[in-house]
């Protein structure tokens, strides 16, 4: 995943937690919220219950990778933050899950090539 795809500032989390809805599906919660003009920005927030910092960082991980499995609509931030019963998961269980809560926010792009 590239760096300009990711978000940094902190104050883009706390408008876009605070401001927008989420959509919760099984080990997820995402909130997404459109911007003008720029590509897509993913954004993950893991907290310390899920584990050290280790066990987080492996998490972030295998998320930037399946993100990194498709390509996506510009012109929107992304937010995903993580349950405990991840750690129950394995990579392809997690790699359905969560690419099929995005297909539902309708920001995958349609003509994707996958790449297995």
């Amino acid at each position: 995943m590239k760096k300009i795809n990711i978000i940094k500032e902190n104050e883009i989390y706390n408008s876009i937690i605070k401001n927008t809805k989420p959509l919760k599906y099984k080990d997820y919660i995402i909130y997404i919220k459109e911007k003008e003009n720029l590509p897509y920005q993913f954004g993950f927030s893991i907290g310390k219950k899920i584990g050290n910092a280790v066990t987080r960082n492996r998490i972030k991980r295998q998320l930037k990778s399946i993100i990194d499995k498709k390509d996506y609509q510009n012109q929107f931030y992304c937010i995903i933050m993580v349950r405990k019963s991840i750690l129950e998961k394995d990579y392809a269980e997690m790699e359905n899950n969560l690419l099929y809560a995005l297909s539902k926010l309708n920001i995958i792009k349609e003509n994707t090539n996958e790449t297995i």
